[in-house]
């Protein structure tokens, strides 16, 4: 069975830029465009890991990394931070909420698929 991505991102480019990476690589891909439907969709869903925007409308990524951290189900769910912010300050900051890995756009199409791998293959 295809590991299930569930991607929260508000950007269409993004989006099938995400879906065409994932989806060579044989994931099933779900997304969500806003903070509040993404956390909805990791709750209820049945995610391996998630992709996650910083500049969501509704909640935004970082109030969207510490619901799923907080609550029991999710809480171990591996997140890749995926922003435009500066790498480095973003990476800190994803260390310290709980995000298993930060990711800046643009990103390399391969780069970003064997991340989502590697952080499957260690959960």
């Amino acid at each position: 069975m295809a590991q299930r991505v569930l991607v929260v991102e508000d950007s269409p480019v993004i989006q099938r830029l995400i879906d065409m990476t994932l989806k060579s690589g044989g994931f099933e891909v779900e997304f969500s465009d806003s903070g509040t439907d993404g956390l909805e969709k990791a709750k209820t869903g049945n995610h391996d890991i998630v992709v996650l925007d910083i500049g969501l409308p509704g909640l935004d990524g970082w109030e969207v990394l510490e619901a799923l951290r907080t609550y029991e189900p999710t809480k171990d769910l591996p997140v890749i931070v995926l922003t435009a912010h500066g790498r480095a300050r973003v990476q800190d900051e994803a260390d310290s909420r709980g995000a298993n890995l930060a990711l800046s756009k643009p990103f390399n199409p391969a780069e970003f698929r064997d991340a989502v791998s590697s952080l499957l293959e260690a959960a």
